[in-house]
């Protein structure tokens, strides 16, 4: 009988312990702001991330990208991205996962103009466009238990609309943030 009530108590001891580890996790928040370091440092970008966790499994987030070089050419200058994450992991909203991703990008490409057939020259024009791209990405994400937030991930998409000279636009990094 002392074996059977051991065990009893032992059981109920780690379950609850369990279930206060989940709540202490969720009860960081369920939101998260993050910059994207990568594209802040390598490329003169400032890319921040809204990304609100719906469960323990998935996320769904907004980015928005902006060139801080006004002198860019041949790329995009602004970004709007909403995606959908999937996480593969035993801890609340982080690990592996994989993500869908649309994003509305728009910027200026440089393209030569012709003068005319008999007079083959011609100048260098700058246009501007606006496209719409689907695509997918994967990373992985760390969360102290502060809510200190570290993630990496990388992915690719295709524009839709054929607006730009781009057929494939690419989407990843290494983000900091903050889970509140």
């Amino acid at each position: 009988m002392k074996k059977i009530t051991l065990i009893a108590i032992l059981l109920i001891a780690s379950f609850t312990t369990f279930a206060q580890e989940i709540e202490i996790e969720n009860n960081i928040g369920n939101s998260e702001l993050k910059v994207n370091m990568t594209n802040l440092i390598g490329l003169k970008f400032v890319d921040f991330t809204y990304e609100r966790l719906i469960n323990e499994e998935s996320s769904f987030g907004v980015g928005v990208l902006v060139a801080l070089d006004d002198e860019l050419e041949d790329y995009r200058t602004f970004s709007l991205t909403p995606y959908y994450r999937h996480f593969f992991s035993n801890k609340y909203a982080q690990g592996f996962f994989v993500e869908a991703f649309t994003m509305i990008h728009s910027g200026v490409d440089e393209f030569y103009e012709f003068d005319s057939i008999s007079n083959p020259n011609g100048t260098y024009v700058d246009k501007k466009y606006t496209d719409f791209a689907v695509g997918i990405s994967t990373g992985y994400k760390v969360v102290s238990r502060r809510g200190f937030v570290a993630e990496i991930y990388a992915g690719i998409g295709r524009d839709l609309l054929n607006k730009s000279d781009f057929e494939v636009v690419l989407r990843g990094g290494i983000s900091i943030g903050k889970r509140f």
